[in-house]
């Protein structure tokens, strides 16, 4: 049984409670400062005997919380996004403090194999120049990063697997693409749970792989099973890793 701590109690980590009973783990502790009935403060009192902590708060908290749970020398599970311009500090936190942390830019299970099937058509499709490369990213207009972190993991496994792109562009082009540029869009209206596309276009066709999340419950159910695995384990893992383990 794997005793666990959620950090943030908002839409995904009320979903990460509802479905932790299809698992052999425990929630043992909710921390939310902005939350009535949760601990307001990470600490080793507020923590109890949480092995393993889930992280889905907000860009703007998820360092300090990290930060925290390093101190506390619990292992983790990264789920909130907006943070990865510190990942090397991160790595060097998680190493000094001896725990294993896991992060991802997307945790569901289906967009880490859609992540595999990407890299794949994108090695098939640099073999031929006919065909360009695009991306495009939806999500709800509530949504605080953007582009999403999924979009930017996409547009890297584009960038490694084709020679001929050597630079990403999310925002709006100022005039024309080069040729060696990768330009992925977002969008965001409504209510959209998240939408991910990867285009390949020629004169004759496009063809276009596309995820599309129904609900968070992919993401809850990732950051569960994440958890489990990342128990015993000390150092920085992606949540590929844990995929392709």
């Amino acid at each position: 049984m794997t005793k666990v701590a959620l950090i943030g109690y908002g839409k995904m980590g009320r979903m990460v409670k509802e479905l932790s009973v299809r698992f052999p783990l425990e929630i043992v502790a909710i921390i939310d400062p902005l939350q009535d009935g949760c601990a307001k403060e990470i600490s080793d009192t507020t923590l109890g005997d949480a092995e393993v902590c889930i992280e889905f708060s907000h860009p703007e908290a998820v360092l300090d919380n990290i930060k925290q749970v390093c101190k506390c020398k619990r292992n983790l599970v990264i789920g909130t996004t907006g943070w990865f311009n510190h990942l090397d500090e991160v790595k060097m936190l998680v190493e000094a403090s001896g725990i294993g942390a896991l992060y991802g830019s997307n945790l569901s299970i289906g967009m880490n194999l859609f992540y595999e099937i990407v890299a794949k058509a994108a090695r098939v499709f640099s073999l031929y120049d006919e065909y360009d490369v695009f991306g495009l990213e939806q999500h709800h207009r509530q949504k605080a990063d953007s582009p999403s972190g999924t979009a930017r993991e996409l547009g890297q496994i584009l960038l490694d697997e084709m020679e001929n792109k050597k630079s990403l562009q999310y925002g709006k082009p100022d005039g024309k693409i080069e040729a060696t540029e990768l330009h992925f869009a977002s969008v965001r209206a409504g209510w959209i749970p998240g939408t991910h596309t990867v285009g390949f276009d020629s004169e004759a066709d496009t063809i276009e792989l596309t995820h599309r999340a129904r609900n968070r419950s992919g993401f809850a159910i990732g950051a569960l099973r994440a958890a489990m695995w990342v128990k015993d384990k000390k150092g920085m893992f992606s949540f590929r890793d844990f995929i392709r383990d």
